[in-house]
């Protein structure tokens, strides 16, 4: 089913999209709640204008996305921790870490639920992690070294 979102709604859409969504997940949810109309022609006639300043918005959104994942392709991010003579870190680099790296060195602003590490970074050395940007991920080069 076709829906106007009339709110923001987190992992779905912001309001004034055009989305697709689930029959059941609009008959129950959406509609009841009044989070969504159903985009018959006379709801897209009368939110026209309030759709096509989304859709713009969303355009520029996309090629800010673009331009920073030209920004992080095949970059490092470097970090100095405490680490025990083994190599081990006393406190691991968490997506948190990730995020106020890649913004204060890179100058790129990414949400955490956008950074994903398969481990946690617990060693002194080179790991890798991905940052999803609007439809593509790249791959980023964790440098961990030991602090002196």
């Amino acid at each position: 089913m076709e829906v106007l979102l009339l709110h923001d709604i987190p992992g779905v859409g912001k309001k004034n999209d055009l989305l697709v969504v689930g029959d059941g997940y609009a008959l129950n949810n959406l509609l009841p709640n009044r989070i969504a109309l159903v985009a018959t022609p006379t709801v897209r006639r009368r939110y026209a204008e309030q759709i096509k300043r989304r859709a713009e918005e969303r355009a520029k959104e996309l090629a800010a996305q673009h331009s920073a994942a030209s920004l992080v392709h095949g970059r490092k991010v470097s970090f100095a921790r405490k680490a025990t003579k083994t190599g081990k870190l006393y406190a691991a680099i968490t997506e948190k870490h990730l995020k106020e790296a890649l913004s204060d060195q890179l100058g790129v602003d990414v949400a955490e639920t956008d950074i994903k590490i398969s481990d946690q970074i617990k060693a002194v050395g080179e790991h890798e992690a991905l940052v999803q940007f609007a439809d593509a991920e790249e791959k980023i080069v964790v440098e961990v070294s030991e602090e002196k």
